[in-house]
C-alpha cells in the first residue's frame, strides 16, 4: 500500500479521464451538495481511477467555461 491507502494497481488511466470528460459534456451530474454539483464517477473515492475521472470532469468544465467566455466577449464586442 502506498500513501492515501492506494495500491500500485490504482494507476491513473486515460480511460477514466475520458469518461469524466464525456460525462461532463453529456451533462451527467451527480447530486447537489450545499449548492455545488458533485460529479459521481461510480468508483470508490479513494482510488486513482476516481481521481482521474474527476480530473477529466474538471478539464471539461474549464474548457467549456473558456469557450463560453470567448463567445460572450465576441458578442459584447459586436
Amino acid at each position: 500500500m502506498r500513501r492515501n491507502g492506494l495500491s500500485k494497481y490504482d494507476a491513473p488511466l486515460k480511460i477514466q479521464f475520458e469518461w469524466g470528460y464525456e460525462a461532463f459534456k453529456k451533462g451527467k451530474c451527480g447530486k447537489a451538495k450545499k449548492g455545488f454539483f458533485m460529479a459521481d464517477s461510480g468508483m470508490d473515492r479513494n482510488t486513482m481511477q476516481h481521481r482521474e475521472w474527476v480530473r477529466g470532469w474538471n478539464t471539461a468544465f474549464y474548457d467549456n467555461l473558456e469557450r463560453i467566455l470567448k463567445h460572450e466577449q465576441a458578442r459584447a464586442g459586436s
